[in-house]
């Protein structure tokens, strides 16, 4: 089984209309830790299930 890598999620460093792409196969479980993250912190975000150049994985961008 391939463990996914600790990912350090770059909130502080966005502003509106950012976003930041992270590859997996495991999107449900990424979705959950982006919203979880930014919810912490008082940010609202939207993530998609998307490809970017052949990999599967989660795009999420700064709405406030």
């Amino acid at each position: 089984m391939i463990e996914e890598p600790v990912w350090v999620f770059p909130f502080e460093g966005m502003s509106v209309g950012d976003s930041f792409f992270i590859p997996t196969l495991r999107t449900s479980e990424m979705i959950y830790s982006i919203d979880s993250g930014a919810k912490r912190i008082g940010m609202r975000v939207k993530s998609y299930v998307t490809t970017k150049d052949g990999h599967l994985g989660v795009r999420t961008w700064r709405l406030l």
